[in-house]
């Protein structure tokens, strides 16, 4: 287990290269679960995540035994990222192994940072092996992503500020992709005397430290398939297994609609950009995954997201809080017929995003037109009477 003493040496190492991201309270959010929620915002840390703390941490401690040479380490975005600023500020070269599939946005900030990025087939942990292949044949030292006391010890300064920032809380909600953040947070929270319960949230859809927890062991899934890349991870190591059955009380689990609701309701009521990893323990509080009413934090891991998916999420969030509905509707194709539709539309206090009129292609008769239609509606009870308000009023529609 990671030690107080190790803890404090990653304190003394980080002072002064990460940036402060104090815990806050976020009325919004409280509002919304009826508790006092707090946020650990890392978005806001150097490279936009927690992983600078862990990556330095490591990178630091191998330069002051002499390294001067080279490092090597593999990530979808977030580690990369921490591990290349890291070897720059201490003078070592990087190289970094990204899937194929990494975030322009992520591979693009990793070399602007200072690595060598090499893309590699697959998924993260084929670029893991690929790395430490890599280290074996040319020396270079490898920096995991999880599976290293400094690395945990890096991340555990997260729990050791909580502990400081809000000697209150309860319970701390903390992402899961390979354990070393969960594992990280809940030896610092121990270290610095706070005796708050740590639960860890982990994507349905890459649920590796579930699967290890089940079994008494890692176990490694055939597959993740999941938005928050940032914790699709495939197994997870004995280290953060055994910091995750000692310290954590329970990893409960978030599907693609919930981390997508997250994400939209932490962009808009907080005004903060999080990556859908980062978004997973505020999936889980709304999900009523995280238990009590007492004072939660929420470990907010990072915040590099690429626009593009951040677009998707955001309609894909709407939509599963009920604020888009599609609807298609038969008229007879006759001049007003669309016009009345869109009257009642207006009506009901629905926003007409898109409009679609097809004759052909469509299964309707000769004299008919299927129209679809994209609404805005307020929120999910709007949305639940749109359809039967428009057929008390004559038209033939379904969602």
């Amino acid at each position: 287990m990671i030690s107080p003493d190790e803890i404090r040496s990653a304190e003394a190492r980080l002072r002064g290269v990460v940036r402060p991201t104090p815990t806050v309270h976020s009325s919004a959010l409280s509002s919304i679960t009826g508790r006092d929620v707090y946020a650990k915002p890392e978005q806001f840390q150097r490279t936009g995540s927690f992983k600078i703390r862990g990556a330095f941490n490591k990178i630091a401690a191998i330069a002051a035994e002499g390294a001067d040479g080279e490092v090597v380490a593999a990530s979808a975005g977030n580690h990369a990222q921490g591990v290349a600023l890291a070897a720059t500020l201490n003078g070592l070269r990087s190289v970094v192994f990204m899937p194929e599939g990494a975030s322009l946005p992520k591979v693009e900030a990793t070399r602007h940072y200072g690595a060598e990025v090499r893309l590699e087939p697959g998924s993260v942990d084929d670029a893991i092996a690929a790395a430490k292949d890599y280290s074996k044949a040319s020396g270079a030292c490898y920096v995991p992503p999880f599976d290293d006391p400094l690395v945990i010890a890096g991340q555990a300064t997260v729990g050791t500020e909580i502990a400081a920032e809000v000697p209150q809380a309860g319970i701390v909600v903390v992402p899961v992709g390979g354990g070393g953040l969960v594992a990280g947070v809940a030896t610092g929270l121990r270290a610095a005397g706070c005796r708050a319960r740590v639960i860890g949230v982990e994507a349905a859809g890459a649920p590796a430290m579930l699967r290890a927890l089940d079994q008494g062991k890692p176990v490694t899934l055939e597959a993740t398939d999941t938005m928050a890349d940032g914790i699709a991870i495939r197994c997870v190591s004995e280290l953060t297994l055994e910091h995750a059955k000692a310290l954590a009380e329970r990893v409960v689990t978030v599907d693609e609609e919930q981390i997508s609701r997250a994400v939209l309701l932490l962009l808009e009521r907080c005004k903060w950009v999080v990556e859908p990893a980062g978004a997973v323990p505020l999936a889980a509080l709304l999900a009523g995954a995280v238990p009590g009413d007492g004072p939660v934090v929420l470990v907010l891991s990072g915040g590099n997201v690429d626009p593009l998916l951040l677009t998707r999420i955001v309609e894909h969030g709407l939509t599963a809080a009920g604020r888009y509905l599609t609807i298609r509707v038969v008229l007879a194709d006759k001049p007003g017929a669309l016009a009345a539709l869109a009257a009642s539309v207006g009506e009901l206090g629905l926003n007409l995003v898109s409009v679609e009129h097809r004759r052909s292609g469509a299964p309707v008769g000769v004299s008919e037109a299927e129209v679809q239609l994209m609404l805005e509606t307020r929120d999910p009870a709007h949305r639940d009477a749109v359809v039967p308000a428009l057929r008390a009023r004559g038209f033939r529609v379904r969602p």
